[in-house]
This record gives structure tokens, sequence and C-alpha cells, in this order.
């Protein structure tokens, strides 16, 4: 297969798998052959086995860190605080891509940046959504779901102290009642707790809430 092909097959989409051009009457080892000979002479970048990426000058688009991250773990969306970061309601601007998945926890290192994954039941992959990044898509908690999600993971999450430490902003874009909603979905007294402190601020019921 000629680059140009490669192209043409990946069309605006930075990032592709192995497995696009296994597809057919074609032998695989030759492919693997040929993949390794694009990254050595710099027209891809290898992101992790069977995963690459289209180098500059090449790329159409540089790929968004959100949508690596759904390629780097399946079963996983972005949440915690890159979604928090993303949609304004922290005011720290963050270096590495946080993720929840049903697979196994891991830290990657990448040509593409840092990305992390955080373990979560099954029945808790909940709240998220494909959104539009531009061109590019990827699957990214609803804000109340990312939110939540940090509280979870978070000993002591659901205490005022933790709270405040987040320095939220901008909490108008959280919907109260579909917060309460997932909330209960966790069915925890920790996340009800959360839930109700959470619930209090958006409101700036302030006198209230520097009480607890």
């Amino acid at each position: 297969m000629k680059f140009s092909a490669l192209l043409k097959l990946v069309g605006d989409d930075p990032i592709f798998t192995s497995s696009l051009l296994l597809s057919g009457d074609v032998n695989p080892r030759l492919i693997r052959i040929q993949l390794s000979r694009w990254v050595k002479a710099g027209k891809i970048c290898r992101i992790r086995r069977g995963l690459y990426a289209i180098a500059p000058p090449f790329q159409k688009q540089l790929p968004h860190p959100f949508r690596v991250a759904n390629f780097l773990q399946k079963a996983s969306y972005v949440s915690l605080q890159s979604t928090l970061s993303f949609y304004g309601l922290i005011p720290e601007v963050m270096n590495i891509t946080t993720s929840v998945s049903t697979n196994r926890p891991e830290r990657l290192e990448t040509a593409l940046g840092t990305f992390e994954f955080r373990h979560i039941k099954r029945e808790l992959l909940f709240g998220y959504q494909m959104i539009d990044l531009g061109g590019q898509s990827a699957f990214v908690a609803d804000p109340e779901k990312a939110l939540l999600d940090l509280v979870y993971f978070q000993p002591g999450g659901d205490l005022w102290t933790y709270l405040k430490e987040l320095r939220l902003q901008n909490l108008e874009k959280l919907d109260p009642e579909y917060l309460t909603q997932l909330s209960k979905k966790y069915n925890t007294r920790k996340m009800q707790n959360a839930a109700n402190l959470l619930l209090q601020l958006i409101s700036r019921d302030s006198e209230e809430f520097e009480d607890l």
C-alpha cells in the first residue's frame, strides 16, 4: 500500500488502528512491515500496539487527546479533572487526560501526551455521551457525572473541605436535578452526602454551606 492510499483511507481522522488496513485479502505480515517503515520514515507515529497517528505535516488536524484516550482503552470515557476543566468548572488546565474505564487502571506516556485511566464498575458506566470536538468526536462524561466520578474515587470526597479545594466555578452549567438523579445510581451514602453539599453550593446558599 502507498502512503497516499493510507491518507485517503484514513480521511480527516488523524488516528487509526492497524485493523483498518487488515480487512480484505491482505497479508498481515506485509502490513506490519509497511507500518514499521512509515514509523521510521516519520510519516506516522506509534501510540501503542495497533494504534497509530498520522504525523505532521501529513495530518489534516491535530489528534484531540480525548479521542486518543477513547482509542487507548475501549469501554472508557473522558471524565474527572479533564472533563471539569473542559467545561470550565475548575480553573486548572490539565496536562494529563483522565478517563474512567471498566478495564484495568493504567497510566500511559505516549507521543501524544499522558493518559490516565481509573477502573470503574460496569454498573457505573453511565452519564456520558459522544461530543463533537471540532471535526473529531469522543465519549466524554457529562459535567455532573465527571464531578461525581471525582468524588467517588477520592477518599473523603464527600467532605466540604475537599469540595472547597476543587475551587469549583461556573456552577450554573450544572443541572441540579440531573446531578441528583446520577448520584442515586451510585447507591452509597458517600455519594448522597456529596450530592447534598453540591446542591447547596449550586444554589449559592453560602451561609448554610459554610456551617457544614
